[in-house]
């Protein structure tokens, strides 16, 4: 954008201005550039299963060893070989098939502060 503002302005201004206008707008062409390809190779989207492995999960249905979980609002079907209760958090640890494969414990900080 700032290299088609600076031809734009090269057609109006005077001889050595036209080509310093042309010049700084490549400059910040190459610094806009540079910084948005630090971006994106730094902001990798994440999806699919591997996006879900260390998420905490509600307990919707008693996983003894099966049951449902409720992650960021979708219901899964999980595997949980310790068992866990309605209502109980746990940490998704990786993903067989469609089934979650879930931990128990997940002790969540905020539950730790006292209400005023």
């Amino acid at each position: 954008m700032a290299l088609t503002v600076a031809i734009i302005l090269a057609f109006f201004a005077p001889w050595p201005w036209n080509l310093i206008a042309v010049v700084g707008g490549l400059g910040i062409e190459a610094v806009e550039l540079t910084w948005g390809l630090r971006l994106a190779r730094r902001w990798r989207p994440q999806t699919g299963a591997e996006a879900m492995i260390g998420q905490v999960a509600e307990v919707v249905a008693p996983c003894h060893p099966t049951g449902q979980v409720r992650v960021q609002g979708e219901l899964w079907e999980a595997r949980c070989a310790e068992g866990a209760d309605v209502g109980q958090s746990v940490r998704i640890e990786g993903l067989d098939g469609l089934t979650l494969v879930v931990v128990p414990g997940y002790h969540n900080q905020a539950d730790d502060v006292p209400s005023a």
